[in-house]
């Protein structure tokens, strides 16, 4: 999964030409995540696990590299121990539930839907937010709603009637509609949490709480055999890790500072269209009316989502 920000944007900020460039080409780079992975899959014949342990490898130095950063500041503050209950619950929950659900996901539909049901996620997050933490959905976030659904129903229709053959549709479908549940309950959970610790030092140790969840998973499967069979292995998991993640993930941070949040908002819509034209020529899956129709309809929700409300995240 992608790194997600979450915060309450304070002042206006105008579109400059440059961060406009650095919030295009991030949200870019991070739709690049689900073409690396079916062309892994394609190309190696690696399995979920063994592909997103490696990811997280070559990401945890980056990582490490944050926390260290973030705990030596003079003015760090020491965790509580329900505080760390917090990052741990939804470290596991956003970046290794999350993450392991997408890949597996991954194996069996088009890069095209599972990002488009991945999109969801802003839509569970309100109602997340509703249902625990009592925030009231407004009017305006009802139709959004509404309208992200039924795009989401015409895309997954004429994806059906499209990939006829494929035996595993439903359960693939049904893992990334999981993906997106427990990104969102990431998501609504870090509003909560956020303020009391910060955003970077949250964000720092939930990735690592994550990357040890994924390598505890994988150590305990105990079959690396898959490591040896392919160079072209290792350089899939640095393009997931440095391409896909890192560079987008500071592309963005950069870019939130430069034009604000609602700006980068609109902009890293682009994301699910970015995914679905690379699917397209990379991957050869085809582009047909419904799922154009219904990109639009989840777009359009999105925004309204995140426009409307206080707290922007992006993924």
């Amino acid at each position: 999964m992608p790194i997600a920000y979450s915060f309450v944007e304070k002042s206006k900020h105008h579109i400059t030409l440059t961060g406009f460039l650095i919030a295009f080409i991030g949200s870019i780079l991070f739709s690049t995540k689900a073409i690396i992975v079916k062309k892994a899959f394609a190309d190696v014949h690696v399995d979920a696990l063994t592909l997103l342990a490696i990811r997280m490898i070559f990401s945890l130095p980056f990582y490490l590299i944050t926390a260290f950063v973030i705990t030596s500041h003079k003015n760090n503050i020491r965790l509580t121990t329900k505080e760390w209950f917090y990052i741990i619950a939804l470290g596991l929950f956003g970046y290794y539930l999350s993450s392991l659900f997408d890949f597996i996901g991954l194996q069996y539909i088009s890069a095209g839907l599972e990002r488009l049901i991945l999109f969801l996620y802003p839509s569970f997050a309100v109602l997340i937010n509703a249902l625990f933490f009592k925030q009231e959905i407004k009017r305006i976030q009802i139709w959004a709603l509404v309208i992200t659904y039924i795009g989401i129903g015409i895309a997954y229709f004429g994806e059906l009637q499209t990939d006829t053959g494929n035996p595993n549709f439903y359960w693939g479908s049904f893992l990334i509609f999981l993906c997106s549940i427990t990104y969102a309950t990431y998501i609504a959970g870090s509003g909560y949490v956020i303020p009391k610790v910060g955003a970077s030092k949250f964000t720092a140790y939930a990735l690592l709480v994550s990357t040890a969840g994924v390598l505890l998973h994988y150590v305990l499967r105990g079959q690396y055999n898959v490591l040896q069979q392919s160079k072209d292995l290792w350089w899939y998991g640095v393009l997931l890790a440095v391409v896909a993640t890192v560079i987008p993930t500071f592309m963005l941070s950069l870019a939130l500072k430069k034009i604000g949040a609602n700006n980068v908002a609109i902009i890293s819509s682009i994301g699910p269209v970015s995914t679905i034209v690379q699917a397209h020529f990379v991957l050869g899956e085809p582009i047909f009316t419904e799922q154009i129709i219904g990109t639009v309809l989840v777009l359009v929700g999105v925004l309204l989502l995140s426009i409307r409300s206080e707290k922007v995240v992006l993924a």
